[in-house]
């Protein structure tokens, strides 16, 4: 399967004015993708705070570093706003582990887990669905780097991007399919090696 790639702008963020200006152009947006990233901690019990909240219109990528700007008023006024629709996967985990910066409470965020089942689509992961949907591979070879290292690799830029960027992609695929009814579910069957005895 080809490699996914990203082909937009990605605007790294780093300063509480830079968010503030980000925030004023997303929030003109209608539907945007949403996604976060994490440092792995890899100590039993030790838990490390979102690190990077990635936010994309179909063709530009913002990459907040919460590790340098925290939650800050235009992050929270994003998070808070009821306007524009926000996608991700895993939102429960994303806004859980959000909270840690701070209190806010979530609007308008849809959750994709439950929206691809309405088009016959089992799997809960990004990768697989994407893999579904648009025939093309989600490299996770990034997810469990540094993401609080004092600058972003572009390897580590574009992973953050598609994430949030292919969240978006599946939404309005979705949204489509369920509009034109132009799918067919297809039982595929389990192997014997899938079943766990």
């Amino acid at each position: 399967m080809p490699v996914v790639v990203f082909d937009g702008r990605i605007i790294v963020i780093q300063t509480e004015a830079e968010a503030e200006k980000a925030m004023n152009y997303l929030l003109a947006q209608k539907v945007l993708g949403v996604d976060t990233e994490t440092r792995p901690s890899f100590r039993k019990g030790v838990v490390n705070r979102v690190a990077l909240l990635q936010v994309s219109t179909p063709d530009t990528c913002f990459l907040f570093r919460l590790n340098m700007i925290g939650l800050c008023p235009a992050i929270v006024r994003f998070l808070t706003d009821d306007k524009v629709l926000k996608i991700g996967l895993s939102l429960k985990d994303d806004l859980h582990n959000l909270h840690h910066w701070g209190e806010f409470e979530a609007r308008n965020f849809v959750e994709l887990q439950s929206m691809v089942g309405e088009v016959g689509i089992l799997e809960m992961s990004l990768q697989k669905i994407y893999a579904i949907l648009f025939g093309q591979k989600i490299s996770k070879r990034q997810r469990l780097t540094n993401w609080e290292i004092d600058v972003l690799n572009d390897a580590q830029k574009s992973y953050a991007a598609i994430d949030a960027w292919a969240c978006l992609k599946i939404y309005d695929m979705v949204q489509e399919l369920k509009t034109t009814g132009d799918y067919e579910v297809v039982a595929t069957p389990v192997l014997e090696e899938d079943v766990n005895i």
